[in-house]
């Protein structure tokens, strides 16, 4: 998914996140069925396993993932550092039609009162044109956008580079970067001073990954992207920051990996287990809120577990 938002004309921070509810407002997820310091103490110890699992298309569904990732809980307290935000984002037509209604119920139950209502947008933002037209749609409804944040990906895996043909090369390039231009190039004309963009990357991109490469070479591309889009935009009073999760229990993983990798994920990292989207989503918040983070830009955030790669 892709999400845009807005602000009060005032700039008065406030919006969404998505972590892979593709979209990562902390404010927005679903509430867990056990209190979060318990989930995060026993998974904090390491040692977390997921029961084998395998979905056969990306992008995957989470409701019937075992166990559903923890997007927030009843110990959320939210900061209200985007509080009123107004929220757009992206689906892929009839693969995340429940989702979708899912998150944009989310976000009705969560707005405040000056806030308009979320919209959910069916696109394939690997091609120009559909770039385009979500933006009109968000403009035509909204008036601007203040803050884009982009989080598209598809992996697949590859023992050999031989074997990476054109059409997945370009599937791939288009999911992952593509639409990070076309979503910038045509939002950027109703961005002002005080907006910001954040693109999710990955740890790949620092730590490379032999099975993932063409993958990889996508989150490298975005690490790129993001501090050259920062040089060029910052005399306008526009900053662009990245993400870059580590091994993060999303659809993704049963989407794309084996029942036996499922079963192991996250385990490779020093903390010996795989983050939940929960604890990616306070990055977005920081990046978006210009409170906090209003002298940073061309920056990278990693929530990744503990690895150590060079930045």
């Amino acid at each position: 998914m892709r999400a845009l938002a807005t602000r009060p004309s005032c700039f008065s921070p406030k919006t969404h996140l998505k972590a892979h509810r593709n979209t990562l407002f902390p404010a927005t997820f679903p509430v867990t069925q056990r209190p979060f310091r318990v989930v995060f103490a026993i998974m904090a110890s390491g040692g977390q396993k997921f029961p084998p699992q395998k979905q056969e298309r990306q992008p995957g569904q989470e409701h019937v993932m075992e166990p559903t990732p923890e997007f927030t809980s009843s110990d959320y307290t939210p900061s209200n550092k985007l509080r009123g935000a107004t929220v757009a984002f992206t689906y892929v037509k009839a693969q995340e039609d429940k989702v979708a209604q899912d998150t944009r119920h989310m976000l009705k139950k969560a707005k405040t009162s000056d806030a308009k209502e979320p919209m959910a947008i069916a696109a394939d933002l690997g091609y120009d044109n559909n770039c385009k037209r979500v933006v009109d749609e968000v403009v035509n409804a909204y008036g601007r956008i203040d803050i884009l944040i982009n989080n598209a990906a598809e992996q697949y895996k590859s023992c050999s580079v031989e074997e990476i043909d054109e059409e997945k090369l370009e599937r791939v390039f288009r999911t992952n970067i593509f639409s990070y231009f076309f979503t910038v190039r045509h939002a950027l004309k109703h961005m002002k001073q005080g907006s910001c963009m954040i693109n999710t990357t990955s740890v790949n991109a620092y730590k490379g990954s032999k099975k993932l490469i063409e993958y990889t070479a996508t989150k490298g591309a975005i690490v790129a992207y993001t501090r050259a889009l920062a040089l060029q935009l910052v005399e306008r009073g526009i900053r662009v920051n990245g993400v870059a999760p580590g091994p993060i229990w999303t659809p993704l993983i049963p989407s794309s990996f084996s029942e036996e990798e499922c079963a192991k994920f996250g385990s490779e990292v020093p903390m010996g287990r795989a983050g939940q989207p929960i604890e990616v989503a306070p990055c977005y918040v920081f990046l978006a809120c210009n409170h906090c983070s209003s002298y940073i830009t061309g920056q990278v955030l990693h929530p990744k577990g503990g690895t150590v790669v060079n930045a």
